[in-house]
């Protein structure tokens, strides 16, 4: 085997792995049992108790939503995670700055302040009232999500940084020199989303969109790959959160009709069609209104939904191991061995998706742009 099909092998593996460390539950007598594969036939429990106190849906739901530490392993009862800074300010006090650690994964109080672990606000940092209520003080925190965005970010910027000083360093001599490995592939996805989706999309006036549309894609593809890493500093469901993809899809709702003509305009609010369509009930420019806010949500649901179901397939894809723990082991083997199968399938679905739906976003994205950029008829002649 050459160097190039281990390290095809090894990446593959890094991508592929699974993403569940899972926690614990209470068995019927009381005690705790560790979620972990090592532990499956504890002597602690049997099977039906095992897959009794398993709550599939509590797993897949805690695994995807954003959490106040970053969790890299457990390790029978030893949990090993990142602490990230805790910022809160009081409903009727000051600021607060401290560790995440000191919640001791959710089981601690400090300050007034802990993580609720049921109703509306579970998971997030509460405080009780005088009441005895439980209320949300002003969360500024740096979360996992958050971080991951922080990180995700710079990786992105010191990779297209690092192209532009290869590019700067070849003026004097620009056609002696043709860009190789990782300069090279950026390069052509550059070229591939200008030529093949900016330029025909939004047409002679593409270049001012440019900068934003290839930030957009290169930053939604750089989270989607880091999702899918199971290892810091992947793993955070950055854009399958619905209130990143919100924010993108704000961004393109903004560059669209700001920066729209007057005709773009002239249409939605008085198009050219049969004037009882336009009064006195103006029906097609409500229903013209209306499309220019149910394209962004769109965009938006369509990253947020496609990418929350392939983590979530994943991780139910692995439940399916503590879930036939009572069949018996001849048959929890085989349907192991069928889950760790479809998900290695799902993880090469889930790379290919990975671009998939930083393409259509950003294609989507120019088609827009495009429509607004409406010019007078007799300006087209």
């Amino acid at each position: 085997m050459n160097y190039k099909s281990k390290y095809a092998i090894l990446i593959y593996l890094l991508f592929t792995g699974l993403q569940v460390y899972p926690q614990a539950f209470k068995l019927e007598d009381g005690s705790i049992l560790e979620q972990d594969y090592s532990l499956i036939y504890s002597e602690h429990a049997d099977a039906e108790e095992i897959q009794e106190g398993f709550d599939v849906t509590e797993l897949i739901l805690e695994h995807l939503a954003d959490a106040y530490e970053w969790h890299i392993a457990t390790f029978g009862h030893t949990h090993f995670s990142i602490p990230l800074p805790v910022i809160v300010k009081e409903k009727a006090g000051g600021w607060h700055v401290f560790s995440s650690a000191r919640f001791e994964h959710g089981h601690a109080e400090y300050k007034g302040f802990y993580i609720s672990e049921h109703g509306d606000y579970k998971g997030k940092i509460v405080e009780k009232d005088a009441s005895g209520n439980e209320t949300r003080p002003w969360d500024f925190s740096l979360t996992k999500n958050a971080c991951s965005l922080l990180i995700s970010s710079a990786l992105l910027i010191i990779m297209i940084l690092a192209c532009a000083r290869w590019y700067r360093k070849r003026q004097d001599k620009p056609t002696e020199i043709s860009p190789k490995g990782f300069i090279a592939l950026i390069e052509m996805l550059i070229t591939s989303i200008v030529e093949s989706i900016i330029k025909p999309c939004i047409g002679k006036n593409y270049k001012p969109y440019v900068p934003y549309l290839l930030t957009v894609f290169f930053f939604i593809f750089t989270n989607n790959l880091l999702g899918i890493i199971p290892l810091f500093p992947g793993g955070a469901n950055v854009t399958g959160n619905i209130a990143v993809t919100c924010v993108l899809a704000i961004c393109t709702f903004l560059v669209v009709n700001v920066f729209g003509t007057k005709e773009y305009w002239k249409e939605i609010l008085w198009p050219e069609v049969p004037f009882w369509l336009k009064a006195p009930i103006p029906i097609m420019p409500i229903i013209e209104l209306v499309g220019i806010f149910t394209k962004p949500f769109a965009l938006m649901m369509r990253l947020f939904a496609n990418i929350l179901a392939g983590h979530s397939i994943v991780l139910g894809l692995t439940c399916m191991i503590f879930l036939t723990v009572s069949l018996g082991p001849a048959l929890n083997a085989g349907m192991s061995l069928l889950a760790i199968l479809l998900v290695v399938f799902i993880g090469f679905i889930e790379l290919l998706v990975a671009f998939l739906q930083a393409y259509v976003f950003t294609m989507l994205s120019a088609v827009f742009i495009g429509l607004s950029k409406v010019e007078p008829h007799h300006a087209k002649h």
